[in-house]
């Protein structure tokens, strides 16, 4: 006998059509679709097979057994027979058993639709129904009806992510874009600075006190300083993306090299109180000291330079798998817009654009450092209270 195809109500042509376009994930919307439908078209498997163009032929990309057979998901029927010749003519292609079976999974009713863009196939989707009822044209059309909206879906998720690879292109090249433009004006201010005092230095119509002569030079000083900094920032940070760092990893104590960190920080910024918190006995770990105190010296340098006068707590306690170590001053904040995004390359906050020094480089590379290591770091803030960035380094299985 076969079956009628039951009257769709408008309410459930509204619930598919939520289902089409509310869903992001085309995969997941065409499960809920199948639910919907089952009262109303009954098919045992389904199948969506896509053209790929990396390897020119056409792939699987979806199948679900909804009925007979669906115990055997792999010995049965998914219209692999029909997909090619679906895709080479354009068109509906039914094809029934041609000769009886007593067994049902043997006699399979194939429905194959093609999935077009425009005037180009891209895809077949196929709907299988062991044994009887054969599909009628009532089926028919509904299944391409229902083929139109999955095309859609598929389609609406490649412009979609089309457009988001777009705009994150946009967006790295605005980054790229700003970031040349800092780093332009960071590495004029030291060269500037550098070649008229060094110019002011020669002049022949002027001499200059030895206390003057000292006060300039110890200015090119400086400010040579701060450009082989951002220098060694760009090819650390360069190499680091590429992953090409290679650490020098040893046996540390965490506590000895944090204790010579802030030795040398109070000395560098003699204004910025520094307090050191560790309350237990830290086991040793592997890491690279160079590269671990460049984070912690960044990370001081950052609080000092963006809270000044607000103090920076370093706080350094023991996990059962790791170390964990606390970084908090108690300035001005990060907006949240800017928190998660302070860890990207280039990255600068609107919040800072007062303060010129700064290439929008040392959290990410402290970041990759950390993650070299097998550790974490992330940031917490609250406007007008402070910000806490937290560090976790990993023992070696051996030191659990």
């Amino acid at each position: 006998m076969i079956e009628p195809l039951q009257p769709i109500e408008t309410s459930t042509l509204y619930a598919l059509s939520q289902i089409c376009w509310q869903s992001s994930d085309w995969k997941q919307a065409l499960d809920d679709i199948i639910k919907t439908i089952r009262p109303h078209f009954i098919f045992d498997n389904i199948a969506v097979y896509l053209y790929d163009k990396n390897t020119n032929q056409i792939e699987i990309s979806y199948a679900r057994a909804t009925g007979r057979g669906k115990s055997k998901e792999a010995d049965v029927a998914w219209g692999e027979v029909i997909i090619n010749e679906v895709m080479h003519k354009g068109t509906v292609i039914l094809q029934e058993p041609e000769t009886p079976n007593s067994d049902r999974l043997q006699r399979p009713y194939l429905l194959g639709i093609p999935l077009q863009s425009k005037n180009a196939g891209y895809g077949v989707v196929v709907f299988v129904r062991f044994g009887t009822p054969e599909f009628t044209p009532d089926h028919v059309r509904f299944a391409e009806y229902m083929s139109q909206q999955i095309s859609s879906m598929i389609l609406r998720s490649e412009r979609e992510g089309i457009i988001q690879e777009l705009e994150e292109h946009i967006n790295t090249l605005q980054i790229q874009d700003d970031f040349i433009s800092t780093l332009s004006h960071e590495l004029k201010n030291p060269i500037g600075f550098i070649k008229g005092y060094t110019t002011t230095l020669l002049r022949k119509d002027t001499t200059w006190s030895r206390d003057i002569q000292t006060e300039f030079l110890n200015i090119i000083d400086t400010e040579t300083d701060r450009l082989r900094e951002l220098i060694d920032n760009l090819l650390d940070s360069s190499r680091l993306q590429s992953g090409k760092v290679i650490l020098n990893k040893q046996i540390l104590r965490i506590d000895a090299l944090l204790n010579d960190v802030v030795s040398h920080a109070r000395i560098h910024h003699p204004t910025v109180e520094i307090t050191l918190d560790i309350r237990q006995e830290l086991p040793s770990l592997m890491g690279d000291p160079r590269r671990l105190k460049q984070v912690f010296d960044n990370l001081i340098a950052n609080s000092a330079k963006y809270a000044p006068g607000s103090g920076i707590n370093i706080r350094v306690y023991r996990e059962t798998n790791g170390i964990s170590l606390d970084f908090r001053d108690r300035g001005p904040g990060i907006p949240a817009k800017d928190l998660e995004k302070i860890f990207e390359r280039f990255y600068r906050s609107d919040a800072h654009a007062d303060i010129s020094h700064g290439s929008g480089l040392g959290l990410f590379i402290s970041k990759k450092i950390i993650e070299a290591h097998n550790g974490e770091i992330s940031a917490t803030s609250m406007v007008g209270k402070g910000t806490t960035i937290h560090i976790f380094l990993p023992l070696q299985e051996a030191q659990l």
